[in-house]
């Protein structure tokens, strides 16, 4: 497969610029980089001495804290860490930059330019660059390959060599080409005694001719891409009918040899030359398990039902704001010299809460019993106010949650059981299969758009647990995230961008069944510690399922 690359330029006062590297640090313990972009504007924050920067204004919801060198998302409060280092700057470039790649910067100016891609040195890789190489200098319509006389390239893999801007290939490309005079000239022998059309009518573009006996090509030079590659075609296929040897290409699992025509033109052509062909494919995305009958399908052992629903929130009535957080809260008498977290007033001083007003005095202040943190009661009522209104309260502060935290996740179902495969990374047990099912409808009050239609993109949703011991703890605690409406929202999806949408609600789920490619697979042996942290953070935990008994 061939993919197109580009070549990025950034100015040389940039991270690039300076080779500066922004890394954060992953669930495995090892650093991945930013994207440059996001390296860039971190880096910019960095130099101007900010304590912090808000990354919400370039699509991603963390905070970068230069104090604690942390990254902290904003929705879950979760903390990783970060580090800055030096690596090699880009090299700098000068003269007009191509409007298509140019970065915002006046043109003729001196520019750190991104590296170009190491060219892979292998046998394939080279014969392929050859050509391109070959038809982008001739023009679209013509494929003049100018061979060169050199011996043939020797079956060992060569090491990989990368080709600076403006360097000379190496004398393996230039061999590579070589390597397709005497492939031409012995295909052509065979054509003039298998195909006489072929011969016929390549004779027809060649000056030497087939039957002359010369080692010439049969008409390449003014042949355009789709010609080569019938003759390419054609070619390999007289050559195996004929009994020519050729390397076999090998399969995926190495066993008998395949027909070179499945490897692509390359393959064709490598393998007719006499050199090394492995006939490969990507790595498979494995999303969802092979089929299971009724009949395999089982319940979970200490988990009533294999079905849970929900259904629209019903509203508490007789509680006032007021009488809600009374339970939560201590009077103080003399505040604090410190600020109140929600309205930035001092505790000592009115409330600065703007919005509709509610019947508190504006210079109370609350305690909350737990963790101890202070705001003013008149704030604490407004923000009670602006949110889910089911009884329970989030300290701003520090997220503890007092009382039993509910979400607006619209109506659906959830199913569960356990089906007769193993996940990567859990060969010891069977699997956990949860499938979400919710559909389209209206918004209702406690939703973003009341009134306003909300899509379900990607329902029915396949998830997947080990059966293990923890496994069924995790499911027993989604189970009640379910219950609590917790497991979705309606919101903007970060990947599509749509609004108005079913989409996850910061507790983490596997799709991905027999592979890990997105990252949201197996095998990933942080993955049920990370989701159990998840859940904790929105208040449920093994209390929760004694509380769900009694």
């Amino acid at each position: 497969t061939i993919r197109p690359v580009r070549r990025s330029y950034y100015d040389p006062s940039s991270a690039p610029g300076k080779g500066v590297v922004w890394e954060w640090e992953n669930d495995s313990g090892s650093w991945t980089p930013y994207d440059m972009d996001v390296g860039i504007t971190i880096q910019r924050a960095y130099e101007k001495q900010h304590p912090w920067v808000d990354l919400s204004a370039i699509g991603f919801c963390y905070v970068i804290d230069f104090a604690t060198m942390g990254q902290i998302n904003r929705q879950t409060q979760r903390k990783r860490r970060i580090r800055r280092r030096l690596d090699m700057v880009y090299p700098l470039v000068s003269g007009t930059l191509p409007k298509s790649q140019s970065w915002p910067a006046s043109p003729g100016a001196a520019a750190a330019a991104a590296p170009q891609v190491p060219t892979c040195a292998c046998p394939q890789c080279l014969l392929v660059m050859s050509v391109k190489a070959t038809v982008s200098a001739t023009g679209p319509s013509t494929a003049t390959l100018q061979p060169r006389k050199a011996p043939p390239v020797p079956p060992a893999t060569p090491k990989a060599t990368a080709l600076a801007p403006g360097a000379k290939a190496p004398d393996s490309m230039a061999t590579a080409r070589g390597s397709l005079k005497p492939l031409a000239a012995q295909g052509g022998r065979r054509q003039a005694a298998s195909t006489p059309a072929l011969s016929s009518a390549s004779s027809t573009t060649s000056p030497t001719g087939v039957g002359s006996g010369k080692a010439s090509r049969p008409g390449l030079g003014t042949l355009n891409r789709s010609h080569l590659q019938r003759l390419a075609i054609a070619q390999s296929r007289v050559l195996i009918a004929s009994g020519v040897p050729t390397v076999p290409v090998k399969n995926l699992t190495g066993s008998s040899p395949v027909n070179p025509a499945l490897a692509g033109i390359t393959g064709i052509l490598m393998s007719a030359a006499g050199l090394p062909v492995c006939l490969t494919r990507p790595p498979k995305l494995v999303l969802h398990p092979p089929p299971v009958s009724k009949s395999e399908i089982q319940s979970i052992p200490g988990i009533a039902h294999t079905c849970r629903k929900t259904t629209k929130k019903q509203a508490k009535k007789g509680k006032t704001p007021e009488e809600v957080l009374k339970k939560y809260l201590q009077k103080v008498r003399h505040p604090p010299d410190e600020d109140c977290t929600i309205c930035m007033e001092r505790l000592s001083a009115p409330s600065g809460y703007k919005g509709p007003q509610p019947a508190v005095k504006l210079d109370l202040v609350g305690k909350l019993v737990k963790c101890g943190h202070v705001f003013h009661l008149h704030c604490l009522v407004a923000m009670y106010n602006n949110g889910n209104k089911d009884g329970s309260l989030q300290c701003p502060t520090c997220k503890t949650i007092y009382g039993v935290k509910t979400g607006t996740q619209p109506p659906g179902k959830m199913e569960y059981h356990i089906i007769p495969h193993a996940l990567p990374g859990h060969s010891d047990c069977k699997t956990i299969r949860i499938i979400y099912n919710i559909p389209p409808g209206v918004q209702g009050s406690e939703h973003p758009n009341p009134g306003k239609s909300f899509t379900a993109r990607g329902f029915p949703r396949h998830c997947y647990l080990p059966d293990s011991e923890k496994g069924r703890k995790v499911l027993k605690l989604l189970l009640v995230a379910w219950d609590r409406r917790l497991i979705f929202a309606i919101g903007t999806s970060s990947t599509t961008g749509e609004s108005d949408t079913v989409i996850w609600n910061e507790i983490h789920h596997k799709t991905e069944f027999g592979s890990n490619l997105t990252g949201h697979g197996y095998p990933d042996i942080n993955y049920l510690d990370n989701v159990l942290a998840e859940l904790a953070a929105q208040g449920i935990t093994e209390e929760s399922l004694a509380q769900e008994k009694d």
